[in-house]
């Protein structure tokens, strides 16, 4: 695909997603608020989009944006005005973290995580990044139960959805992904949202180890998990 064509893509996903989600943020503010309303400190946020998450934070965290469609910049400044929040935005992905190590108390991830060219490696940069007990804080879709009619829909229309979503998958296993990433506690909730092809849903949060015994010991546990599968 041609520079013109990716950027006419990205433009136009960027227009649609801060006028045609509405719907979406209604259902998803009772978690938001309640997985957001208490972050301090540092925090970034991958993927932020158009900023719909901003409206959730305290204004005095700092808060550092990586968002490498160019055209949500401008929702994000507009959207960060209402708050007072003052942001840094970052034109990168999110398994190449432009973060020195251990440098954010918390790592938001909402709807992301489909996104990325590699989940383990995205998770891996999240993990490096966040200080000692530092939390990810996500509400991810993920695919639908193995065999169902919905997960068979959703493995036949990814080609198509990878290019009108921004390359998102929809039949990613993201909540095991999680779980084998190498977090001390991983915590979710599964909801249903409003939302065709990817209504199943996960909410919650992924803890890294409060002390070096403890991130020792998930780093062997993640390499040992990376040694026996394949991460797409």
């Amino acid at each position: 695909m041609g520079r013109s064509q990716a950027g006419l893509r990205q433009r136009i996903f960027a227009w649609a997603l801060a006028r045609f989600n509405a719907r979406y943020e209604r259902f998803a503010a009772e978690y938001k608020q309640r997985l957001f309303r208490d972050l301090t400190g540092t925090v970034l946020e991958i993927g932020p989009g158009t900023g719909a998450n901003l409206r959730y934070l305290n204004a005095e965290v700092r808060w550092i944006g990586l968002e490498p469609n160019p055209y949500m910049h401008s929702y994000l400044h507009q959207e960060a005005n209402r708050p007072g929040i003052p942001i840094e935005i970052k034109t990168s992905i999110g398994d190449d973290l432009p973060l020195g190590d251990e440098s954010v108390d918390a790592v938001i991830s909402t709807l992301v995580l489909c996104c990325v060219k590699n989940q383990q490696r995205a998770l891996q940069e999240v993990l490096r990044v966040l200080k000692p007990g530092g939390r990810l804080l996500f509400i991810e879709h993920v695919a639908a139960p193995a065999g169902s009619r919905l997960r068979r829909m959703q493995n036949l229309v990814t080609p198509l959805w990878k290019q009108l979503g921004d390359g998102c998958y929809p039949n990613r296993e993201t909540g095991a992904e999680l779980e084998r990433a190498g977090f001390e506690n991983v915590k979710y909730e599964r909801i249903i949202a409003p939302l065709v092809i990817v209504s199943p849903q996960i909410v919650g949060v992924a803890t890294k180890a409060a002390s070096r015994k403890g991130l020792d010991a998930r780093h062997i546990a993640s390499e040992r998990a990376t040694r026996q599968g394949n991460f797409s």
